[in-house]
């Protein structure tokens, strides 16, 4: 049987994030507003594309992960590089007395401080997917993370970022800890993804307890401006 990480979209989208899929024959996508990301199958075949097409609409963008097999060749593909899947089997969690609960009126400062610091993905819904912690100074969010991925089992700790100016106290780790006690507790594992190139993210989350488990390829397909175009990959 695939591993649930094989193809952590696609095992959340049919997994415990069931209720935001969005779905076009064996291709499924969250809300544009919550996550960019789109689960289509192992190998996917002409037809999936079509239906992924359909489903991002003429020009959108799909954003993909661990997806190797090459899209039509009319779509214009940016690979954004090389990652790695990494597991938290025996990362030492821990709570954290500063870290407090985001909520809905906390995504301005979110959003602000994510645009800042470039994390990754992080949207208006995004708060959504799962608890997200931050630590303030002054009434300030000075730092963050949260859940985002959740294959059965499993919870990816993702939007891990600092102000600029409290870098270097500790704060995410600090976080990471705690979102990953959060995930423990339910009897589930933590895991992330990290750009092979982010090298000094890597060597912490290796400090931290976390393991390389798979290689994983971060690229983005764009969908030809004519809808015909799709229809004919049929």
């Amino acid at each position: 049987m695939p591993h649930p990480l094989d193809n952590p979209v696609l095992s959340s989208l049919t997994g415990p994030h069931a209720r935001f899929a969005q779905r076009r024959g064996n291709v499924l996508r969250y809300p544009v507003d919550v996550c960019p990301f789109v689960a289509m199958p192992d190998e996917p075949v002409a037809a999936d594309w079509a239906d992924a097409a359909r489903l991002a609409g003429p020009g959108g963008l799909l954003p993909l992960a661990g997806i190797r097999v090459p899209p039509p060749a009319d779509w214009e593909v940016t690979v954004i590089g090389e990652g790695t899947q990494m597991t938290g089997d025996d990362f030492k969690v821990a709570a954290d007395p500063e870290a407090v609960v985001l909520g809905p009126s906390d995504v301005p400062e979110m959003l602000d401080l994510t645009e800042r610091t470039k994390p990754g993905p992080f949207l208006r819904r995004t708060l959504e997917l799962g608890p997200y912690l931050g630590i303030r100074h002054g009434g300030r969010l000075v730092a963050m993370a949260g859940e985002r991925l959740h294959p059965e089992g499993w919870a990816e700790i993702s939007a891990v970022c600092t102000d600029d100016r409290w870098r270097g106290h500790g704060l995410g780790t600090r976080l990471i800890r705690a979102v990953g006690a959060g995930i423990r507790a339910r009897g589930e594992i933590p895991f992330l993804h990290a750009l092979a190139a982010n090298t000094s993210a890597i060597r912490l989350y290796e400090q931290l307890g976390f393991q390389h488990r798979a290689s994983v390829l971060f690229a983005a397909a764009r969908v030809p401006q004519d809808p015909a175009d799709a229809d004919d990959q049929q």
